[in-house]
């Protein structure tokens, strides 16, 4: 009998800890898939600016990326740089209770504006 209650207690210290660390998993789980997500976003602003001229329509980012936060900042290049346009791509979402923001820039030749 007692072999039989030990055995009960350690198999249900198995199945907390791996309750625990599937939760954990999980939430690293949603982490990494918001931190892409704002990576796809920047990334893609990023590409239509460089392809149209103009970034991706408010409307289109809340369809293909919803609760996401986009904000573009443009700045003239330095040394180096000089003569050409830096634009600065920064993606804000909500993973669980963390918050995830991602910054893309690349440089652009001021016609391509």
């Amino acid at each position: 009998m007692t072999e039989l209650m030990v055995s009960m207690v350690v198999l249900g210290m198995l199945l907390i800890a791996f309750t625990i660390s599937l939760d954990g998993f999980r939430r690293l789980n949603h982490f990494e898939m918001t931190r892409q997500r704002c990576v796809s976003a920047a990334q893609a602003t990023l590409d239509s600016i460089a392809a149209t001229g103009a970034a991706i329509d408010a409307n289109d980012i809340d369809r293909l990326w919803p609760n996401m936060t986009i904000r573009i900042d443009e700045s003239e290049g330095t040394g180096q740089w000089a003569g050409l346009k830096l634009i600065t791509v920064t993606a804000k979402s909500q993973s669980l209770s963390k918050k995830t923001e991602i910054c893309l820039s690349r440089y652009f030749l001021k016609q391509e504006q």
